[in-house]
């Protein structure tokens, strides 16, 4: 590599670093190892560094029972340290030289990051000129320009991440819908990063561009979301804005505990290698310079979605949900290995395991929840779950979920009867609860909980056994419209579609779409104008206008006015 192109320390490393005291016990050094995945940290001293220790060496100690000896005594002091400007190459020579397989990086004798192999072979991944990309709607390219500028005046770095790269890069000379863009701010070439607070504070930028843009703040995940709502020029847009970070699982399905950290450690946390692509939009703007460190490109190429570490799918079940979700949606394919750690996470019962351990745990709060309601609206809902059914992934939901040809079926006829009540009912809820029927009351009603669906939800999936059977037992007597339409009326439309699913006849359906509609030639007003007064008696005729009108003894207003003279000829009386 030419050592004109060649990075530096400084856009390798990892910043902040995370280090120890000395004064630590080698058991408390080892859990903090441990939690964060290291195989060695750093030891500082009232803010200056004396030591390094590694993992090899606590393991050793350990198992020789020093588990209450200090740091200080076994780190190690003759240390090989770099400054930011060292190139890669010196880099390299440096750590083939050290046993502990990490260079501090030190700047007027301060740490200001550390460099580990794993960023060495990132190195030979450096930013590159970014293939030809379809332009972006004016009003969208200026309002990222002006959110870049913000970003280089204070010295920091800012990338578009995730899916927008990915739909640029596949869009070809057409340039994609953009309605939700994730921008990562990365400050950690700074010596002293204000770096909790850098993806916020370009968030205020903006909104004090567009006053008229809504700002919400998370500020465990350090995140930022802008949202424009029918704007005359940008439309309806989405724009998270995050500080660059890494996410530590305490436990698997947990939501993750956020720290500060650099774009390569930020991009390492991602679900898969075609979301892991950013696209730098500080610096030159004729050239953008795409960062592609996990092989995100030759899998675009070669259509195949593939996580970036074997225990992604454990972290986070969601990520299962997401990939067949990304696969069907885009014509790709898991990569093999991928679909083999999927397996392997399904088989091993950890959600089982956590769920009983955690009484609500988060992701399927939150995150798994919101994944399914987007697989279950999109029109290719069927493929996702037969993939899902097939990797043995819906025990996610629950164990005892399986996907049967008759569900297929019953979901089917619940998206046909809840399109002509769609004003009332959300089609991926009633899709939910269609599939939460077929488990045990028990079962379905953990499931709810698990999820926080509504109270109403949560009663109608309780109530709906006994309401069903109430239903079957009285529909055989009805012989008229008017008189099912009398039995079904006191039952809300999304019981009574869960009831009609599971029937492979039923006068529910004709309900749902046509007599729960019909309404007679005359009302109230009409009534009064022939002279009729209101009252107790007009609301008698009212309804039976609508029975005659169900069972088809009346089709129009002249009809319908002879009936009513014909049984109420006293108007006197009324």
């Amino acid at each position: 590599m030419d050592s004109s192109l060649q990075p530096t320390a400084q856009d390798l490393m990892s910043a902040p670093v995370r280090n120890i005291s000395p004064d630590l016990t080698l058991a408390e050094a080892e859990q903090v190892l441990r939690r964060y995945g290291h195989s060695g940290l750093p030891v500082l001293a009232e803010s200056r560094l004396v030591g390094m220790i590694g993992r090899r060496d606590l393991d050793v100690a350990l198992r020789h029972g020093l588990a209450a000896a200090l740091v200080k005594d076994y780190m190690a002091t003759d240390l090989k340290t770099a400054s930011p400007e060292t190139g890669l190459s010196e880099l390299e020579a440096m750590l083939l030289q050290s046993s502990l397989g990490r260079l501090p990086i030190l700047q007027a004798g301060k740490l200001v990051g550390i460099v580990t192999r794993t960023d060495l072979l990132r190195g030979h991944a450096i930013p590159q000129p970014a293939p030809a990309l379809p332009d972006l709607p004016p009003a969208l390219a200026n309002l990222l320009g002006q959110i870049a500028a913000a970003a280089a005046e204070r010295g920091w770095d800012l990338y578009l991440v995730g899916g927008a790269v990915r739909d640029l890069l596949l869009a070809g000379s057409a340039p994609p819908a953009l309605k939700d863009l994730d921008l990562v701010v990365d400050g950690s070439r700074q010596v002293e990063p204000d770096l909790q607070a850098a993806g916020v504070e370009l968030a205020q930028v903006v909104q004090r561009l567009y006053p008229t843009v809504q700002l919400q703040i998370h500020e465990r995940f350090q995140t930022a979301a802008l949202s424009w709502q029918q704007d005359p020029e940008l439309g309806m847009l989405g724009v998270d804005i995050a500080t660059a970070r890494t996410e530590i699982y305490p436990y698997p399905a947990a939501n993750p505990d956020v720290e500060a950290s650099s774009i390569w450690r930020d991009l390492y946390r991602r679900d898969f290698t075609i979301n892991a692509l950013a696209l730098r939009l500080t610096g030159s703007t004729k050239q953008p310079k795409l960062i592609d460190a996990f092989g995100g490109l030759p899998d675009l190429a070669s259509r195949q979605i593939r996580v970036l570490h074997a225990n992604s799918f454990i972290e986070d079940p969601t990520r299962i949900y997401r990939a067949l979700r990304f696969a069907v949606r885009l014509g790709f394919e898991l990569a093999p290995q991928t679909a083999a750690y999927a397996r392997t996470a399904v088989a091993s019962g950890i959600y089982a395991q956590v769920q009983t351990e955690h009484a609500k745990v988060p992701a399927l709060q939150t995150r798994l929840i919101q994944e399914l309601r987007q697989s279950l609206e999109a029109d290719y809902w069927q493929d996702v779950l037969q993939k899902l059914d097939d990797l043995g992934a819906l025990c996610c939901i629950h164990p005892e979920l399986k996907l049967s040809t008759e569900m297929i079926a019953a979901i089917q006829q619940a998206i046909m009867l809840q399109n002509s009540n769609q004003n009332e009912i959300k089609r991926w809820l009633i899709m939910l609860e269609v599939m939460l029927i077929s488990l045990s009351l028990e079962a379905r009603i953990a499931v709810a909980q698990k999820f926080q669906l509504a109270a109403t939800v949560m009663q109608r999936l309780q109530d709906f056994d006994a309401k069903r059977d109430v239903i079957l037992a009285d529909l055989p007597a009805c012989d008229r419209p008017s008189q099912i339409a009398k039995l079904l009326r006191g039952y809300d439309a999304s019981t009574l579609i869960l009831v009609a699913v599971g029937l492979p006849s039923s006068p529910i359906p004709q309900y749902l779409t046509d007599w729960s509609r019909t309404k007679p030639p005359l009302d109230g007003s009409d009534l009064m104008a022939m002279g009729y007064q209101s009252g107790r008696r007009l609301k008698r005729i009212l309804a039976e206008l609508l029975d005659a009108t169900l069972d088809g003894e009346i089709s129009d207003r002249e009809s319908a006015e002879q009936f009513v003279i014909e049984r109420y000829s006293q108007k006197s009386s009324l």
